[in-house]
């Protein structure tokens, strides 16, 4: 029989974030993945278990944990070193779905939407035979933050550009916006930016329990933020961040 595996968006851990067809989509389940990140993330596994512990009313549903691989850092390339990790991922959930004979309907919560900078998608293609997607979206971290400050994503008429930590070190603020949302940077890396003139709004652990925010000029807010993190990781083991930066040009900056 073909598996039917759905991608569930859950947000950022909060219970409230899930929508009714996420629920749903849960409770149809045969299988619940849940991948465990190592003792220093054991937060998140938490998480998921009380989402499902809230949301979960099919006593038949099992819930299958696994321990996640980690990424080689010994291949000099990047893409590779992403492709070798995505494969013993994919090998996993193989692994993990044998081990429960007669589950058709697999489900795995996925933080924010499994669309936006999350590679569930590609994970879930090299599964041989391919099984039938189903996406369920979730409020992604960008909402989350954007909710946080209470500011809109865009200045009016303005183009946005999503990028990451890496590009942003690598290229700068993107060309040809005013506005630009950084994900995926585990070193602050607005540091090498010129400061003049750009406005930063951050939040940690952004539609959590234990969000932290900070806003401002980013030469004042990004001293801050950068001590604020640093406090936080040591506190917890482990940080998700996300922050939109904001420069003067034709767009006339929120406060």
């Amino acid at each position: 029989m073909t598996l039917h595996l759905s991608l569930v968006g859950i947000g950022s851990g909060n219970p409230d974030h899930l929508t009714r067809q996420a629920i749903r989509a849960l409770n149809r389940a045969d299988l619940i993945l849940l991948p465990r990140k190592g003792s220093a993330k054991a937060d998140l596994a938490d998480l998921r278990r009380e989402i499902l512990a809230e949301v979960l009313e099919n006593p038949a549903t099992r819930i299958a944990e696994f321990d996640y691989p980690t990424r080689d850092a010994a291949t000099a390339d990047y893409r590779q070193r992403v492709e070798d990790w995505h494969d013993a991922i994919a090998a996993r959930w193989v692994e993990s779905i044998a081990a429960h004979p007669g589950a058709t309907r697999v489900a795995l919560l996925v933080w924010g939407d499994p669309s936006l900078y999350d590679s569930t998608l590609r994970i879930a293609t090299r599964l041989n035979p391919r099984p039938d997607i189903e996406v369920i979206p979730g409020i992604t971290s960008i909402q989350a933050l954007t909710a946080a400050h209470a500011i809109p994503l865009n200045e009016i008429d303005g183009p946005v550009t999503i990028t990451t930590g890496r590009q942003l070190r690598e290229t700068g603020f993107p060309a040809g916006v005013d506005t630009c949302v950084v994900m995926l940077d585990g070193e602050c890396s607005f540091q090498s930016l010129p400061p003049e003139g750009i406005q930063i709004w951050w939040a940690g652990y952004a539609g959590m329990r234990l969000q932290i925010t900070d806003h401002g000029p980013l030469i004042d807010a990004g001293p801050r933020i950068i001590a604020a993190r640093a406090e936080a990781r040591a506190a917890h083991g482990w940080i998700m961040d996300i922050y939109l930066l904001r420069r003067r040009g034709q767009a006339q900056i929120s406060s």
